[in-house]
């Protein structure tokens, strides 16, 4: 009975260090830009970077079409089957709701039946390419959290391209490429995305592994996958987030790759199930689409933990006395020193690197050297672009950062410990080393239980 006690007890302590290990207390969900905290001087504000949350980004978007009139049903069209030529009875009439498919329902709720979706008139013109844009657009800048899914209700397409902008549709690059032979469709050798690596993350592929194959009933998802890129600094279950969050930081060129105003989904060719297309049956050759997830937040350069959709504009709610649709520049009479976009690290509060009074302290602005004018033959180990100084620290000729009390490291985005105790960056006094935090005595609170109740049951060792 005692030893069935103990083993209770040591499989609580392993399940509790399980749980530690994929839900980390760093993580740091940056949730909170400031709270009030009692100093010699009285009740203050402490400011931290923040964000909003991900949510369903769908929700806030505007959709279009391009040609205007490529979806179906004016004039009414009977539609076949892929698999089965002969199966003709799907009838799409814009003039009858239970008949119309508008673009509206690829962003409706989920789960109705029967299934709706957009689709698009037939491949009657063949053999004209039948090719549709579809452009999401938001009018804001967002960042991408999950992976963005399509859901086809019919076939999946065997050309596909998806592309993002940054400049709200001016100028597009691809993201990815989608087709059943990479080579032949777009010159590129097929890639799937778990043969990315660290520095090859940024890389544009052509991946063959959602438009193999026509039996929609069993594979109807498009996917470009966001948390498997994230995977690469953060590790398989995303439990080392304190790693993605550093690379996100310090690197200007990944947060772009995960940064959007507009996504453009362009449809090349759609699903012939063949290798050849049966000009006898062409109304078997179209796009249907019944869902598409886009899962993000909006860009508030972490000066803001909430987004609010008025008069069909997103716009973050900025605290650190920013403004702007993006809380990118200082509020009036706040320009004390530089605008700067707050900071993931340290880890788990971040730095908020708010805007002060324009009377306290002297503007910074950029000289020669900081442009990028002065040592340009010399590695840059910092600047204020792609590798920013964290914590306060200032980038001295590109070549190091003056890190401020409290802070080390290359880009001063370590606190700075002394054998068992780390220095306290706001006061300058000691705190205890993050080896001996609440978290470790959490869990070494079970071995300390053991002992004592071993000793109840007249047990003196192991």
């Amino acid at each position: 009975m005692h030893w069935l006690a103990l083993m209770t007890l040591q499989a609580l302590w392993l399940g509790l260090c399980h749980a530690m290990l994929h839900y980390p207390a760093s993580w740091g969900h940056y949730d909170v830009c400031k709270s009030q905290v009692y100093t010699e001087d009285g009740l203050t504000w402490h400011y931290m970077a923040c964000q909003p949350e991900a949510t369903d980004m769908t929700k806030y978007l505007r959709v279009t079409l391009d040609p205007p009139n490529i979806t179906c049903g004016d004039p009414p069209e009977m539609y076949c089957a892929l698999e089965n030529p002969y199966m003709c009875n799907n009838e799409c009439d814009a003039s009858t709701e239970e008949l119309a498919h508008p673009p509206e329902l690829m962003f409706d709720s989920e789960g109705r039946n029967p299934t709706t979706f957009w689709q698009s008139t037939s491949w009657k013109k063949y053999p004209k390419p039948l090719q549709v844009n579809i452009t999401l657009s938001w009018n804001k800048t967002i960042e991408l959290t999950d992976d963005i899914v399509l859901t086809f209700e019919s076939g999946r397409p065997e050309q596909m391209v998806l592309e993002k902008s940054l400049d709200y549709g001016r100028t597009w690059q691809p993201y990815q490429f989608y087709a059943t032979d990479c080579l032949d469709a777009f010159t590129m050798e097929p890639k799937a995305v778990h043969e990315l690596t660290q520095r090859t993350l940024l890389d544009i592929i052509c991946t063959e592994d959602y438009s193999r194959g026509y039996v929609w009933k069993y594979d109807k998802t498009v996917r470009f996958e966001i948390k498997d890129r994230f995977a690469l600094f953060a590790g398989p279950r995303l439990h080392n987030m304190a790693s993605l969050y550093g690379q996100l930081d310090t690197t200007k060129n990944l947060r772009d790759f995960f940064t959007i105003t507009d996504l453009r989904i362009r449809l090349l060719r759609p699903a012939t199930g063949a290798t050849m297309v049966d000009e006898n049956n062409l109304s078997r050759y179209f796009y249907a689409i019944s869902d598409i997830k886009v899962q993000g937040r909006c860009r508030c350069n972490l000066h803001a933990n909430s987004c609010v959709y008025d008069k069909g504009k997103l716009a973050c709610e900025c605290e650190h006395n920013t403004t702007g649709p993006d809380c990118g520049r200082c509020k009036r009479h706040y320009h004390g020193r530089a605008w700067s976009m707050g900071s993931y690290l340290p880890i788990p509060k971040g730095t908020a690197n708010i805007c002060i009074p324009s009377n306290v302290g002297p503007a910074v602005r950029p000289n020669a050297s900081s442009l990028g004018v002065a040592n340009r033959n010399q590695a840059q180990v910092c600047d204020n672009m792609l590798l920013r100084c964290q914590n306060g620290g200032v980038c001295h000729l590109h070549q190091r950062c003056h890190c401020p009390p409290g802070f080390t490291g290359v880009l001063c985005e370590r606190v700075r410990c002394q054998g068992e105790t780390c220095e306290e960056p706001a006061s300058g006094q000691a705190t205890p080393h993050p080896a001996l935090t609440s978290q470790a005595l959490l869990l070494l609170l079970p071995l300390a239980l053991i002992p004592s109740q071993l000793a109840t049951w007249g047990y003196t060792s192991f």
